[in-house]
C-alpha cells in the first residue's frame, strides 16, 4: 500500500460509526429516538415529539453554512406546544447525563480503532474526528468513550455546536479544512459511507472501510484505499 507520509498527507479525518465503532444502527436510532422523547413525554406526546425531531434533523441535513447546526435545529425545533429552547434544554441535557448511556449497548468495541488513532498520533499526524455532526458534543464524547478513543487531543471533534453543514454537503468538508487551515489534497477520510468518500471531489484521498452502513453507488468517488480498519495500520 506504500505510506501516507510519501504521499504528503498530513491530516487524517475519521467518521465515527462504522468506522473507528461498530454500531447497530437499526436499534440504535429507534432506541435514541424512544428515549429521548420519554425525557419530555411529561410535556409533548412522544409521537409529535419525534416528528418534529425528524423534521428539525432535515433542515440541519440541508443546512447552507448560514448558521451553525445547533441554531437550524432549534429554528425548525421550537416553540413546540408552546414550550420553548430554554424550556426544553434542561431537559436534554439530563437526558444526555444519565440516559444516552443505555445505548451502549448497540455499539461495540474496534479494539484496533486505538491502535490506528494511536499510531496516527505517533507519527505526528493531525487527527479529526469528522462524524456527522447531527448530535451534541456530549453524546459524540460520549460514544468515543464507548470505542475506548475519547482520551486523545483530536484537532476537532465536529458536533451539532460547531458545524455549519453536514454530510455529504461538500461545505461540511471545507468549512473544516478553512478552520484548520489544511489543504484537502494533504488529507485523508477514513469512512465507511458514500458521505465519507464525497471528499475525494475536493482532492482528498480516502479509505473505505466496508461496513453494514456501507452504501455506496455509481456515482460514489473511487476510494484511494479500501480494506479493514487494521489494514490502515500499514499506511500509517
Amino acid at each position: 500500500m506504500g505510506q501516507l507520509r510519501e504521499d504528503k498527507i498530513r491530516t487524517i479525518l475519521f467518521d465515527l460509526d462504522g468506522t473507528l465503532i461498530d454500531v447497530d444502527l437499526n436499534q440504535f436510532i429507534p432506541s435514541y429516538l424512544k428515549l429521548l422523547a420519554n425525557s419530555v413525554a411529561h410535556l409533548i406526546p412522544p409521537k409529535k415529539f419525534v416528528s418534529a425531531l425528524l423534521k428539525a434533523s432535515e433542515s440541519v441535513n440541508a443546512n447552507d453554512g448560514l448558521i451553525s447546526n445547533e441554531d437550524a435545529f432549534a429554528k425548525a425545533f421550537f416553540p413546540i406546544e408552546g414550550y420553548s429552547k430554554e424550556d426544553i434544554d434542561p431537559y436534554f441535557t439530563k437526558f444526555y447525563e444519565n440516559k444516552f448511556k443505555e445505548l451502549q449497548k448497540y455499539t461495540t468495541r474496534k479494539f484496533v480503532a486505538r491502535e490506528v488513532v494511536q499510531k496516527a498520533f505517533d507519527n505526528d499526524f493531525k487527527v479529526i474526528i469528522a462524524t456527522t455532526p447531527v448530535l451534541p458534543m456530549t453524546a459524540i464524547m460520549q460514544r468515543l468513550e464507548w470505542g475506548g478513543i475519547g482520551d486523545f487531543s483530536y484537532s476537532l471533534v465536529t458536533s451539532i455546536e460547531n458545524s455549519y453543514a453536514t454530510k455529504p454537503n461538500l461545505l461540511y468538508y471545507q468549512l473544516i479544512f478553512k478552520y484548520l487551515k489544511l489543504s484537502p489534497n494533504e488529507c485523508l477520510m477514513v469512512g465507511d459511507e458514500d458521505k465519507d468518500m464525497v471528499c475525494a471531489k475536493l482532492g482528498s484521498q480516502t479509505f473505505l472501510v466496508p461496513s453494514s452502513n456501507t452504501n455506496t453507488n455509481a456515482e460514489t468517488p473511487k476510494p484511494t484505499y479500501s480494506g479493514a480498519l487494521k489494514d490502515l495500520l500499514e499506511l500509517i
